[in-house]
C-alpha cells in the first residue's frame, strides 16, 4: 500500500472534524484569549484553518523559511473567510498528497528560522503527519476549550462530546 494511501483517510477524518469545530466559531470575540500568553481567538482559528495548506508547502519544497519580520498570519474577519479558506487549504493539501510518490514521501524536508536554525527536518510523510495533521490536532483542541470557555457547544471528534449527549440524554428521558 502507498503512504499516501495510508494518510488520505486520516487526512479526510481529521479535515471533516475540525471543519465541524469551525463552523461554530463565533466573529464576535475574534480577540478573546484565555491567558495572555495565548492566541487571540481569531489568530488560533486562523491558524487552524492555514494548516492543512502546509500539506502542500511540505510537497512543493524541501525546505521552507520562516521570516517573523514578514510573515502576516491569517486572521479571518468572519466565519465565512475562515471556512472558505479551511476549503481551499484541505482541497490543496489533499491534493498534494494524493499526487505524492514513496520516493516523494521519503525526501527530507526543513523548516527553517530566517536567522538560519532549523526547526525540524524530516522525511515529507512524517511531517504531513506531525507538522499537518497532529499539530491541527493540537490547535483544534485549543480552540475547543476557547468556545467551551464562552459557552459556545462543542462538536464531538471521535465520538460524541458533552453537549451532544446532553441532547441524546435529554431525549431518552
Amino acid at each position: 500500500m502507498a503512504i499516501r494511501d495510508m494518510l488520505l483517510p486520516e487526512f479526510d477524518q481529521e479535515m471533516a472534524s475540525t471543519r465541524k469545530l469551525l463552523e461554530r466559531v463565533p466573529e464576535r470575540i475574534p480577540d478573546y484569549q484565555p491567558h495572555q500568553k495565548s492566541m487571540s481567538l481569531g489568530r488560533l482559528a486562523g491558524h487552524v484553518a492555514e494548516l492543512p495548506g502546509w500539506a502542500k508547502e511540505t510537497m512543493t519544497k524541501e525546505v521552507l523559511e520562516l521570516d517573523p519580520a514578514t510573515y502576516k498570519p491569517f486572521e479571518p474577519k468572519t466565519r465565512q473567510e475562515l471556512l472558505e479558506s479551511f476549503d481551499k487549504n484541505v482541497r490543496a493539501g489533499r491534493t498534494a498528497i494524493e499526487a505524492a510518490t514513496d520516493e516523494q514521501l521519503a525526501v527530507i524536508w526543513t523548516l527553517r528560522s530566517k536567522a538560519g536554525q532549523t526547526i525540524p527536518s524530516m522525511p515529507r510523510s512524517i511531517v504531513i503527519r506531525s507538522v499537518v495533521m497532529n499539530h491541527l490536532i493540537h490547535h483544534r483542541a485549543q480552540l475547543g476549550v476557547y468556545l467551551r470557555l464562552n459557552e459556545i457547544e462543542i462538536p464531538g471528534m471521535y465520538g460524541p462530546s458533552a453537549d451532544e449527549m446532553k441532547s441524546w440524554q435529554a431525549k431518552s428521558a
